[in-house]
């Protein structure tokens, strides 16, 4: 009898732990004050961590994305990464920043992606494949940082594993509505409507995370070098065929080869590369002449705001 009646007090004991165990709170996202970007995060709740979190977008759509909380201060917001699936590929399916439409006069500009609301990817495949969320077209920054991180590392690894990192802090995003797809939607991306004689772009300069002016150098063929200079990053450029660059990462042109070293633009270029790195690749990645290094064709490109 006493046996039975342990073995029944056992038994209410157990049941009573599994109904407490499974009333008990789970760790979950409060989206009932989620903020709309990682700096809010910050001032507002005093999260400094980097890591993933959600934010909400002012339709009260909840994502997620990562949030540089560190460099400078932190409140950087992940909002896009241009990657490149395939080198050799021209407008194919994944040049997301050019075009996926092929290389023609009939769509000169493309994709539309650096000036619509299309959102596509995911935060943790950011590097190893195309990626922009809602905050790309809906937060109100002021700055951009921009890293480029070897591909196909996961999240925890981004800051280690990239070969260049740097932000502004002239606030220049405030003549432009606050982002990128406002910027753009002014200044279009489209075969023809420019020349780099009198387009060649918006330029910023840069403080460097990692890397310096010497490293970026680096990062570019022999040949181009004296194209550009580095210490900046560029928006909107033209070469010297009329063709549109979305972004020159970590330079100024001050010639006619941006398609020697900026990535993304209109969809179409007759006389160079159509693909989200452009001619890049011309070199397979050696830096004895034009072109850009293998570090920076096997990297994406991270674009965070702030």
């Amino acid at each position: 009898m006493m046996q039975s009646t342990g073995f029944l007090s056992l038994c209410i004991s157990f049941s009573a732990l599994l109904h407490e165990s499974s009333n008990a709170p789970t760790e979950k996202t409060d989206y009932s004050d989620t903020a709309s970007s990682c700096k809010e995060l910050l001032r507002e709740q005093g999260i400094k961590k980097d890591g993933l979190y959600h934010l909400v977008s002012k339709k009260g759509e909840i994502y997620q994305t990562y949030c540089d909380m560190t460099t400078d201060g932190g409140g950087w917001t992940l909002v896009a990464s241009v990657h490149e699936n395939n080198i050799n590929g021209r407008c194919t399916v994944g040049d997301r920043w050019t075009s996926q439409q092929g290389n023609s006069a009939n769509t000169p500009e493309g994709d539309e992606s650096w000036s619509n609301k299309v959102i596509f990817g995911t935060t943790e495949a950011a590097t190893n494949d195309d990626y922009k969320n809602p905050g790309y077209f809906d937060i109100n920054a002021e700055d951009i940082a921009v890293w480029h991180v070897t591909n196909n590392h996961d999240l925890k690894f981004w800051k280690i594993a990239s070969v260049l990192r740097y932000h502004t802090n002239t606030h220049f995003l405030t003549l432009f509505e606050g982002n990128l797809y406002n910027f753009f939607k002014k200044h279009v991306l489209k075969y023809g409507a420019g020349e780099c004689k009198t387009d060649r772009g918006i330029s910023v300069p840069i403080i460097y995370d990692t890397g310096n002016e010497h490293r970026t150098n680096e990062l570019y063929g022999q040949s181009v070098r004296g194209d550009f200079d580095p210490g900046y990053v560029t928006f909107r450029a033209f070469n010297s065929y009329r063709e549109s660059f979305a972004m020159c990462s970590g330079v100024r042109p001050k010639g006619c080869y941006a398609h020697y070293y900026c990535i993304g633009g209109g969809g179409y270029f007759p006389s160079t590369y159509c693909s989200d790195f452009s001619y890049l690749g011309v070199n397979a990645g050696a830096t004895n002449g034009y072109g850009a290094s293998k570090e920076l064709l096997h990297a994406a490109v991270l674009i965070f705001y702030r």
